[in-house]
């Protein structure tokens, strides 16, 4: 299993997390750590977060139901 992703896409999809993206956001800077709230039709979603190291490369993103 890789912890470590080229592309923003890659890392989402290791998670099955690519829907969860806006594709309207800014891009995630180098060291740059994003978290939102996604509405992925559950009660209360689930929160994601992943970093961006200070090479460009993504870590596998964490994510978790909320509520």
């Amino acid at each position: 299993m890789r912890n470590r992703f080229d592309t923003l896409n890659d890392a989402l999809e290791s998670e099955g997390l690519l829907e969860a993206w806006d594709p309207c956001s800014p891009p995630i800077a180098y060291g740059e750590t994003r978290q939102w709230g996604w509405d992925n039709g559950t009660r209360w979603g689930h929160w994601v977060s992943i970093y961006r190291d200070e090479r460009g490369l993504y870590e596998r993103p964490v994510h978790y139901k909320r509520g």
